[in-house]
């Protein structure tokens, strides 16, 4: 919940961002946890634009995010990196099943949004409310 939070995040802040940019970010997050489980090597590899790395920057911080406040409230970290790469997949795997492939496609962008709305101001909802006054 948290990475697609992250994600959501990021597009809110970024409306330039199509599918293709979510996928290449998340594509490159994990072949470099893929790397780091099978051989232990930390390489990662350059995204191509800065919307890309912004995607993988957010997500990252989310982890590191994670981590640290399950370093404090348990006093360890059970989260491995394999969990990590499980749920990249998973996100992954969500994006391609929910985008239409076409190159400014943001299907998938638009279900995040969903997901995850911007909040409203508190104003709005009194007046709504309101409005709503039935008078015998």
């Amino acid at each position: 919940m948290g990475l697609s939070f992250a994600l959501a995040k990021v597009v809110q802040a970024d409306r330039s961002l199509h599918d293709r940019d979510l996928i290449a970010a998340l594509s490159v997050l994990c072949i470099s946890y893929e790397r780091l489980l099978n051989s232990g090597l930390h390489y990662e590899q350059p995204l191509t634009s800065a919307s890309q790395r912004a995607v993988a920057t957010e997500v990252e911080s989310m982890l590191k995010q994670y981590r640290e406040t399950e370093q404090r409230h348990m006093g360890y970290s059970g989260l491995r990196d394999s969990d990590v790469l499980k749920a990249l997949v998973f996100l992954l795997r969500m994006v391609y099943g929910r985008t239409s492939g076409r190159p400014k496609s943001r299907a998938f962008i638009d279900f995040l949004i969903a997901q995850f709305p911007e909040k409203e101001s508190a104003l709005v909802a009194p007046q709504e409310t309101a409005n709503r006054i039935i008078v015998p």
